[in-house]
């Protein structure tokens, strides 16, 4: 009787153990074999929205928090845009937002933060009127 209740608890510690000594192993296997293949780095995620140029973000619109009529919340920030706060408006969307918030966004991603759309360079180069 003693002998089964010390196998009955013995057993099923010793394999978790064994168990667990193996995954140790295969971790430092994995490690080691890492750290030998330089070229592994782990996955890297591309950059694709790179920010606007200081240029760009002042070729953007620069309106006050009463000319907004999409709301006025500052997604960036999450505080209210006052009405004579400086803000800037995002072209194609009409999202505002403060203008040191759009531009500090703006400045990493070239997105809006609300609606995600791109702004790209037919936003910032609007179309020359033909003169003929």
């Amino acid at each position: 009787m003693l002998v089964s209740v010390f196998l009955a608890l013995f057993l099923p510690c010793a394999g978790m153990s064994a168990v667990f000594l193996v995954y140790i192993c295969l971790l430092c296997y994995t490690a080691s074999r890492a750290n030998e293949n330089q070229e592994f780095q782990g996955p890297i995620k591309p950059n694709q929205n790179k920010g606007l140029s200081a240029s760009d973000l002042q070729k953007l619109p620069k309106v006050t928090g009463k000319d907004l009529f999409l709301g006025t919340d500052c997604a960036v920030c999450l505080d209210e845009i006052e009405s004579e706060q400086p803000a800037r408006m995002v072209p194609g969307c009409n999202h505002g937002f403060h203008l040191e918030c759009a531009d500090a966004w703006l400045s990493k991603n070239s997105i809006c933060p609300v609606c995600r759309a791109k702004i790209g360079p037919d936003f910032l180069n609007p179309p020359q009127p033909n003169l003929c």
